[in-house]
């Protein structure tokens, strides 16, 4: 198995995508943040909106949340809720058409909080929030910043809410186009984000600004320094994961575009080759979905799906595994997950897209996007590699989620672009 090394620093030819910049005018603001999401909800899009938020906090910055009236509270941070909706009390993930409504009451309510809160600076999230921020921000004359998390009408095909085909693809695409112009300044999540932009959009790259996610390395961290042996063998059996079998672990969203169905066509070819190993597959929605199809698959006994997990627990449950896999295979959406895998020291299995390399380096092993029989090739060579191997992996993946991918020094960036279009 050879650990293909990837350019992290160009990513096209001939263009090169620099992160922001750190410097800042040492100015505090006031940021109201738009997210048009069912906040907090435990997933990746969702820890990026509150780590930001705790960043800029611990920076001095008044951060206020305008979102869904679904979602869990969080405490320290200023969360203001649209109109709650008696019958609809479901967690939103991805592209519904009840979120029309959702929007329409969410701009309200950033409307009248904006009047109160007197923000600075409108910090949107998803091409919604950037669309009711536009508005805002020219009624109260302060910038509109996008924080970019992939492309909107891609994610519409990943989540088979439309097809490329369709009638309503093309006039979705130029809206998407039109609110991308919207913003003073765009952030991605990657530099891939910034080649999409570049590339599929013609967007012109001096407004572009990359933030790369992060991660609490002192909240996520090695199974050695959360636990000890007895509490992690307790919370195994819990679990329903036999004794004797390496673990691998997965952490995020449950659905095709996630990669989901791969890994468990992944995990039935290791099976059949009676490797020991247990399959931690943690996550939501449709749990029970892919609890039958495993059973289909002769999984029982050799998957465990625990259904959602909530974000303080995670670094517990990511902290019994020997490895983990990061199968997504949407290219334009960010993946977080990543980066706690890498803080908690775990070898990682992820398809090779241009996202999963620049967090991973050439500290990943890499499958072939969407062939199941690959991954489950890489999953074998680590889960038969020697020790010395895997401890090496797991000190340098380790030291990267500390060095590189700091929740502060984001907040700084963030601070450096609000700079920027505040002159």
């Amino acid at each position: 198995m050879q650990l293909e090394h990837g350019n992290l620093s160009v990513l096209t030819e001939g263009a090169r995508i620099p992160e922001s910049p750190v410097l800042t005018t040492g100015k505090r603001y006031n940021v109201l943040k738009i997210a048009p999401t069912s906040f907090f909800s435990d997933y990746g899009c969702h820890v990026r909106i509150y780590e930001e938020s705790l960043a800029l906090r611990r920076l001095g910055n008044g951060v206020t949340v305008c979102t869904y009236h679904t979602g869990g509270d969080i405490d320290g941070l200023d969360i203001r809720r649209s109109l709650r909706i008696p019958w609809d009390k479901k967690i939103r993930v991805g592209s519904s058409m009840h979120k029309l409504y959702c929007d329409a009451l969410l701009s309200l309510r950033a409307l009248h909080v904006s009047l109160q809160f007197r923000p600075d600076i409108i910090h949107a999230h998803l091409h919604e929030g950037a669309l009711i921020g536009y508005y805002l921000s020219r009624l109260r004359g302060i910038p509109l910043v996008f924080d970019f998390q992939g492309s909107l009408t891609s994610e519409m095909i990943d989540h088979n809410f439309i097809r490329r085909n369709s009638r309503i693809f093309g006039p979705l695409r130029f809206l998407e186009s039109h609110i991308n112009g919207l913003a003073d300044a765009v952030i991605t999540s990657s530099r891939h984000g910034a080649e999409v932009l570049r590339q599929d959009f013609e967007y012109p790259l001096h407004k572009v600004f990359t933030v790369p996610d992060g991660v609490d390395a002192s909240f996520f961290r090695p199974r050695s320094q959360l636990m000890d042996n007895d509490k992690a063998r307790s919370l195994r059996q819990s679990l329903g994961i036999p004794l004797g079998r390496k673990v691998v672990v997965y952490l995020g969203l449950l659905a095709p575009y996630q990669g989901t169905n791969k890994l468990l066509e992944a995990a039935s070819l290791l099976v059949k080759r009676r490797r020991k190993a247990h399959f931690l597959v943690m996550g939501y929605p449709g749990e029970d979905y892919y609890r039958a199809l495993a059973a289909d698959m002769g999984l029982t006994g050799h998957v465990t799906f625990t259904g959602r997990i909530p974000y303080r627990l995670a670094p517990g449950y990511l902290a019994l595994g020997d490895i983990a896999v990061a199968p997504k295979l949407s290219e334009t959406e960010g993946n977080g997950k990543l980066l706690n895998y890498i803080a908690a020291g775990l070898p990682t299995v992820a398809f090779d897209t241009p996202v999963a390399r620049e967090i991973l380096g050439d500290l990943g092993v890499y499958a072939r996007p969407g062939c199941a029989e690959s991954l489950a090739n890489d999953i074998d060579f680590l889960l038969t590699a020697d020790d010395a191997l895997m401890w090496e992996f797991a000190n340098r993946l380790r030291a990267r989620a500390v060095n590189k991918h700091s929740w502060d020094l984001a907040g700084k960036r963030l601070m450096a672009i609000y700079d920027y279009v505040s002159t």
